[in-house]
């Protein structure tokens, strides 16, 4: 249900992520993606330094001179913003929710990707799809996809990444650049690295891994209780012992490190954001790192 309150919280998001792409992607989001082809424009006569394989042979025999044949990108591209909606993206103890970082996150690459006249849909799982919008241009569908984003209420509760990864395997016909949003908490195991690979052999996929501090290193704040958001389970952990503590970051380090080294395997990018900084100095890192890889 569309309310007043919505509308104005999505106002503000909108215009916080204008705000972004106006100061960090004017430029970096269109020399990133590129379009994934190109179609004839004219030709001109050859001119030293010139690709020798750009010679159009036909105009050059009828003409007794060389003439190259000149193209242009077809620049328009397709995106689809997949957003894991879990319990656990409810979580944020330092700065914000990890779903309201996902949220503004992709606000700017939506908007970012209706600067350059780009498609872009979203795709909102948890251990189903739970809603999605096709990729498409226009003033009015950037405002969708942006109360999506904000206003969208999931039913599930556990977040099914490989599942999401294969639905969009299937769905997406044309080349698509995938955002693929989570937590990644989940194991890194052999089913979610064979999704991820499938997916990727016909798509550019971009993994943005949000967390919270907090989920890396528990605070010294004596006996509590932790309960996990997706399954129920309770747990007492006595965070005053040092050990507990060293061996809490000892496990979600090397959990981060794994499945780290299976996006990457995967031929996926990865790009860390956090509740405790700017996600938009992440972005245009990895925007810059990926400009100078191509």
């Amino acid at each position: 249900m569309i309310t007043q309150e919505l509308m104005r919280d999505v106002r503000r998001l909108q215009i916080r992520a204008r705000r972004r792409v106006n100061e960090f992607f004017a430029g970096e989001y269109h020399a990133v993606f590129r379009g994934q082809g190109v179609e004839f424009s004219d030709v001109r006569e050859y001119q030293p330094g010139d690709d020798v394989r750009s010679i159009d042979w036909n105009v050059t025999a009828r003409t007794g001179r060389p003439h190259i044949k000149r193209v242009i990108e077809e620049r328009q591209l397709s995106g689809m913003l997949s957003v894991d909606r879990s319990a656990s993206e409810g979580f944020g103890a330092v700065g914000k929710l990890k779903s309201r970082l996902a949220a503004e996150a992709c606000a700017v690459l939506a908007l970012a990707a209706a600067r350059n006249r780009d498609k872009v849909g979203v795709h909102m799982f948890t251990e189903r799809t739970e809603h999605s919008v096709p990729p498409a241009v226009g003033r009015s569908h950037s405002l969708r996809i942006l109360r999506e984003l904000w206003g969208f209420e999931p039913e599930g509760l556990v977040a099914d990444i490989p599942g999401a990864a294969d639905e969009l395997s299937r769905v997406l016909s044309r080349h698509t650049i995938v955002m693929l949003v989570s937590d990644f908490l989940a194991p890194a195991d052999e089913r979610l690295e064979r999704s991820l690979r499938r997916l990727s052999r016909r798509h550019d996929v971009i993994a943005l891994r949000v967390s919270d501090p907090r989920e890396l290193e528990l605070p010294n704040v004596g006996l509590i209780d932790l309960a996990d958001p997706e399954t129920g389970e309770r747990v007492s952990v006595d965070t005053a012992s040092r050990r507990v503590r060293r061996r809490f970051s000892e496990q979600r380090t090397e959990q981060r490190r794994q499945m780290a080294g299976l996006i990457r395997g995967a031929g996926c990018d990865l790009v860390d954001l956090s509740t405790d900084r700017s996600f938009a100095d992440d972005l245009a890192a990895y925007f810059r790192q990926r400009e100078r890889r191509s």
